[in-house]
């Protein structure tokens, strides 16, 4: 019979997932503030061609046009930036800064000049591209039967709508956000696997 790991073990393991949840809290404490306070806090995020908005960046995933925007957003981004967390909240930050950049530097690039991008599908977007080419990384043969595993879930679950999220998005939503994001994830796994193959 195998020990099971000390509580210690098991409360380190426990706070990866502390980064997601934690992210996710600023979001809705943001958005919040925004229904409560006058104004509105969408001002900052990227808008397109103008240099002065270049914070959005950073800025710009954590607001949301409403409640709407930001319900529809969270569910995956929990799923999704936990299965990034399980390597480490260092991993997830990580991947979440590249991510914010790749894809908001497309969506700037890209987007029609003067353009508002907010919203967090950004990193939902880079956290399935990072996930579902994780699979490729050089670990151990029981770690790549679980990430395969992992990947060909969040496929079946979110794979439609990520396509969809892309090639059909409505007007008003930033596919360019959601394919240069999804590009930004897979960077970031690519990039992994090179520096792990490499050491």
């Amino acid at each position: 019979m195998t020990a099971s790991a000390p509580p210690a073990a098991r409360s380190s393991r426990a706070s990866r997932f502390l980064a997601p949840v934690g992210l996710l809290a600023l979001m809705w404490a943001i958005q919040t503030a925004d229904a409560v306070l006058p104004g509105s806090f969408t001002g900052w995020g990227l808008r397109s061609w103008d240099l002065g908005s270049l914070p959005g960046l950073v800025l710009g995933p954590l607001l949301h046009a409403g409640w709407a925007h930001l319900i529809a957003n969270s569910g995956p981004f929990l799923v999704l930036g936990c299965l990034v967390a399980v390597e480490g909240a260092r991993r997830f930050w990580f991947v979440t800064a590249v991510v914010a950049l790749v894809g908001g530097a497309g969506t700037w690039l890209l987007n029609v000049p003067g353009t508002l991008t907010v919203g967090a599908s950004v990193l939902v977007f880079g956290y399935f591209g990072y996930v579902v080419l994780r699979v490729f990384s050089p670990h151990r043969l029981a770690h790549r039967f679980a990430y395969a595993t992992i990947a060909v879930i969040v496929v079946v679950l979110y794979g439609a709508t990520m396509l969809a999220g892309i090639l059909g998005a409505a007007p008003g939503v930033s596919w360019q956000a959601h394919l240069f994001g999804a590009v930004g994830g897979g960077i970031v796994a690519v990039v992994g696997r090179r520096r792990r193959h490499e050491a």
